[in-house]
């Protein structure tokens, strides 16, 4: 007997299944200020997060909160303009819905995009991260109760979490074009209260090179799924646990949205090399 999680799944799926032009190749969540990325897209159909049946409603002003179906180049994409949050109270298996359900249309690849704060010292605000590797510290995870053998494996493997092929092909291409791309582990909190000096202090012992609220928990659906998975932080600010100044939230976001043209040429480049 399919429990209520599995019927909200699949009838949002089969809502999506009947309306869009094409399942896509990738599947691409937009982080925090980061929407350059979608005015690239070739838009085919573009589908409001409420009228998706079962989708959650973001409660973060800077998500859009909309599902696009279009090309990037000539690559077949499916773009979650709007990402949701633990700190909203939402479980990981509701925050995660919206990919599971992509998940169903069999893509390839799943990237993510985020903003996150730097805990490595050698980092700069703006700077571009592709994450190697994460440490999850909400205190949740989207595999938790019954587990669907048709979905994926009750206990998945995350040795390469991060696929290390598409790693290497993007630090490749951004290299091409001249930009400088860091490579780090991403550690998620549950927020929404940002980090003291002594939880900075901590993260850092502990072997992050940069903190956020997010990814983590569509990370391990993508790969309980079996989708290679590529994820980029922008790096909106640096803690310095020993010279701690104040974050504020629109700093963040306005760091996220300046550095957002140069991830979205990156994005666009590798997905043209990626499928070229």
């Amino acid at each position: 007997m399919k429990d209520r999680y599995t019927k909200k799944v699949e009838r949002a799926y089969t809502f999506l299944k009947n309306i869009v032009p094409f399942p896509p190749k990738v599947v691409i969540t937009l982080g925090t200020g980061l929407t350059e990325l979608a005015n690239l897209v070739e838009r085919v159909l573009v589908v409001p997060y409420k009228k998706i049946p079962h989708f959650p409603r973001s409660t973060v002003e800077t998500h859009a909160g909309e599902l696009i179906f279009g090309l990037l180049g000539k690559v077949e994409v499916a773009m979650l303009s709007g990402r949701f949050h633990y700190y909203e109270g939402y479980s990981a298996r509701e925050l995660t819905l919206p990919l599971r359900v992509l998940t169903l249309f069999k893509p390839e690849v799943y990237l993510a995009t985020n903003s996150a704060g730097g805990l490595n010292l050698d980092f700069r605000p703006g700077d571009l991260m592709v994450i190697r590797d994460h440490i999850n510290l909400i205190p949740d995870n989207p595999l938790r109760g019954v587990n669907h053998e048709l979905w994926g494996p009750r206990f998945p493997d995350l040795s390469s979490a991060y696929d290390p092929e598409l790693r290497r092909l993007i630090k490749e291409v951004s290299a091409e074009l001249g930009m400088s791309l860091q490579e780090g582990v991403y550690v998620a909190v549950p927020g929404p209260s940002l980090e003291t000096p002594a939880e900075t202090r901590f993260l850092r012992m502990i072997g992050a090179d940069a903190v956020g609220m997010s990814t983590v928990p569509e990370v391990i659906v993508a790969n309980h799924a079996g989708l290679k998975v590529l994820a980029i932080s922008v790096i909106s600010n640096v803690n310095d646990p020993d010279n701690f100044k104040p974050i504020l939230f629109e700093e963040v976001v306005a760091a996220s949205k300046r550095a957002s043209q140069a991830l979205s040429q990156l994005v666009y480049r590798f997905l043209q090399r990626l499928y070229g």
